[in-house]
C-alpha cells in the first residue's frame, strides 16, 4: 500500500486552492472545476469543492468543520518559511521546537484546517525523516 494524498473537502475551492499554492509555492492541477491537486515529491494534496461531497454520499464530508487533522509539510527552513508567510496567514504558534525533535510553525488555511511547517532539527528526528 502507498500513501497517495490528503484530501480537503472546501467551501470555497479557489480561495483554498490559492492558499496551498501559495504556502507551497506549486501551483495546482486542476483536473475538473470543482478538483485540484497539488502535487509534492512525497504525496498530493486534493482539493474538491463541496458539490464533490455528493458524489460520495450526500452530507458525507463537511466543509469547514476539521478540528483533528493537521496537514504537515516538511521544510528546508521552517524559520524563513514563518518569515515568508506570518502576515498572510492565520497563525497558531510561533516557531518552536516540539518534543519529538521537530522545530514547527502552526497556522490556519482558509476554512481553519491547521497546517504546520516543519523542519527536523534534532539528531533523531533528522534520521527519522532521512529516508522519506
Amino acid at each position: 500500500m502507498k500513501f497517495a494524498s490528503t484530501r480537503l473537502i472546501a467551501g470555497d475551492i479557489k480561495a483554498v486552492v490559492g492558499f496551498y499554492e501559495m504556502v507551497t509555492g506549486q501551483s495546482a492541477e486542476w483536473l475538473a472545476p470543482v478538483f485540484a491537486e497539488i502535487v509534492t515529491p512525497s504525496a498530493a494534496l486534493a482539493i474538491g469543492s463541496l458539490e464533490t461531497v455528493a458524489l460520495f454520499k450526500e452530507g458525507s464530508a463537511e466543509a469547514g468543520a476539521n478540528r483533528t487533522a493537521i496537514i504537515e509539510f516538511m521544510v528546508d527552513d521552517v524559520d524563513a518559511e514563518y518569515a515568508r508567510l506570518k502576515d498572510r496567514v492565520e497563525l497558531v504558534h510561533e516557531p518552536k521546537l516540539m518534543p519529538w525533535g521537530n522545530r514547527s510553525v502552526q497556522f490556519r488555511d482558509p476554512e481553519g484546517t491547521l497546517v504546520a511547517l516543519f523542519t527536523p532539527v534534532t539528531d533523531s528526528a533528522k534520521q527519522r525523516f532521512a529516508s522519506r
